[in-house]
């Protein structure tokens, strides 16, 4: 683990924290943080997050708008149930649960991606590298037998 850098995949929706896009503009995103824009944290599919584990993120950060303030009405509200379910089944798929944060900000919580930046870095490295997650190819063929 010596020279280990965790890799962390932020999403962050294009509508939250606009004076946090201007400073992950200036490349001042910490070595191993990937930043993405989605157009909305409720469009997120829990199978996009799960591939990125697969593909080889030791974390993942989600950003969306404080509930109650979603520029498409109640994607955040979407994006909350999908999330909640994702992380219930985190256990089962043998991730821990801290791999996965998602942060719910307003126009109030300007500067803070930097801070939920270092918290999932804090986290990640103190949980260690990623083990491979099994992937369909690896499975028995008696349990993909339908």
């Amino acid at each position: 683990m010596r020279g280990w850098q965790p890799r962390v995949v932020v999403f962050l929706c294009q509508w939250s924290l606009k004076s946090d896009r201007e400073w992950a503009q200036r490349s001042q995103v910490p070595d191993g943080v990937r930043l993405i824009e989605v157009p909305c944290s409720g469009r997120l599919s829990p199978l996009l997050l799960l591939s990125t584990f697969q593909r080889g993120a030791d974390g993942i950060l989600v950003v969306g708008c404080e509930p109650g303030h979603c520029h498409y009405k109640e994607g955040n509200y979407l994006g909350r149930r999908k999330l909640a379910t994702l992380k219930s089944f985190l256990d089962y798929v043998g991730l821990e649960e801290k791999r996965l944060q998602v942060a719910w900000l307003g126009e109030s919580d300007r500067g803070q991606l930097s801070r939920l930046i270092d918290d999932v870095l804090r986290d990640v490295r103190e949980l260690g590298p990623m083990q491979e997650l099994a992937t369909l190819e690896a499975l028995p063929s008696s349990v993909c037998a339908s």
